[in-house]
């Protein structure tokens, strides 16, 4: 081992055990019950055993959905993936693959074993993955690779360190030409501008709901902080249009919280007010969507979609494919870094700030619905999987 992985290993112990008590107390929550005892404790997560097999990490629930495309194309080779988050994981169990939580650094070195391929999608770098994966004989590939905005100058502070750690890379399929000088930027080889592998996402939906009679806009993946903007906003616009808001959360621990900001704003403007999980219809003024996996099959009946994520500056925004596929009409806020290379291709999408979105529900009268226009050829990764 040399000198600085030695040193970095030693650090990733030191941090786990100052970390023990809280990852215990943790472990404990509904929210990690699963993935932490997994990632930290190897419970119920051994290792994958064929050598063989591609094995591809994604970070969540949005990379995990982003493979599926992939997935269909290559026949005959064996699939192994993991995950950091319990979302993530619960997407990637549809898949026909060997599914693990991806565990913490200082436990790779004996957890790992040898794989044809590790393919590792967007900015999860750790560095003992990769170094720890080349030593196995295991080539490392990015796919999907970004560096956003945000994040870009706090890379190129540490150069010397990302240096070493995409020394252990084979090739980079970048999202971009920007994407590609920056990983040049930080001494990174062999790279390949393929665009983003989310415009071959197949969007379907689920369900068939029956379209409100009244105009039907949905407030989809919001945080925390910006469903309160909304209802504000949608308070002012239900005065002079017939409408009604269905509100989707990104994450299902806020659901109650979600419920209760929206009962507030019912109860202080004479609104109804229901639970889909409760009715399974949309009749109310105001709807929680308290479940998974319905978000497509309500953009499928909806004419606006407020995309969450963007109206505060530490989130990065959500996918706009989805809402764009079905023909809303999208309004989103002005912090989409992380997904700045997806809304370019969109068209007709709103911008705004949170305390503006009633002045976008208006001017959406005179826009037309958004669209995708572009496409990814995925020929080049699938043949680099099957060895062509």
């Amino acid at each position: 081992m040399k000198p600085f992985t030695a040193l970095y290993y030693i650090l990733s112990v030191v941090l786990y055990v100052v970390a023990l008590p809280l990852l215990i107390y943790l472990s404990f929550k509904s929210k990690y019950k699963e993935s932490i005892p997994s990632r930290f404790f190897l419970l119920n997560n051994p290792s994958f055993k064929d050598e063989d097999g591609v094995w591809f990490h994604v970070c969540s629930l949005g990379e995990a959905k982003a493979l599926k495309p992939l997935l269909e194309l290559i026949n005959g080779v064996k699939i192994n993936i993991t995950t950091i988050t319990h979302t993530g994981q619960t997407e990637v169990k549809k898949y026909k693959a060997d599914v693990r939580y991806l565990p913490y650094e200082m436990l790779l070195p004996f957890w790992i074993k040898k794989q044809k391929l590790l393919i590792v999608l967007e900015a999860e770098f750790w560095y003992m993955l990769f170094v720890v994966a080349t030593s196995k004989g295991t080539k490392v590939i990015l796919l999907n690779a970004r560096i956003s905005d945000k994040s870009v100058k706090k890379y190129l502070q540490f150069t010397w360190f990302y240096k070493k750690l995409l020394a252990n890379v084979e090739i980079i399929y970048a999202q971009s030409e920007v994407d590609k000088n920056r990983f040049i930027a930080l001494g990174a080889k062999n790279i390949e501008v393929i665009g983003n592998i989310k415009l071959a996402a197949k969007v379907i939906k689920t369900k068939d709901y029956k379209k409100p009679l009244v105009q039907c806009i949905v407030a989809g993946s919001t945080h925390e902080g910006e469903e309160e903007s909304i209802l504000k906003s949608f308070v002012k616009y239900k005065k002079e249009v017939d409408a009604k808001l269905i509100i989707v959360p990104r994450h299902p621990e806020r659901f109650q919280s979600v419920f209760s900001t929206m009962k507030k704003y019912a109860d202080e403007n004479s609104l109804s007010l229901s639970r889909f999980s409760n009715t399974n219809n949309f009749d109310s003024d105001l709807v929680l969507v308290d479940a998974m996996g319905e978000l497509n099959n309500i953009y499928a009946i909806s004419d606006i979609a407020i995309l969450g994520g963007a109206f505060r500056n530490d989130v990065g925004g959500h996918n706009p494919l989805e809402p764009a596929f079905f023909g809303c009409k999208i309004i989103t806020g002005k912090h989409f870094h992380d997904q700045k290379e997806l809304f370019k291709y969109v068209h007709h999408v709103q911008y705004v700030d949170a305390q503006k979105i009633d002045e976008a529900l208006f001017a959406s009268k005179d826009l037309p619905p958004s669209m995708v226009e572009e496409k990814i050829n995925l020929k080049p990764i699938i043949n680099k999987i099957l060895g062509k």
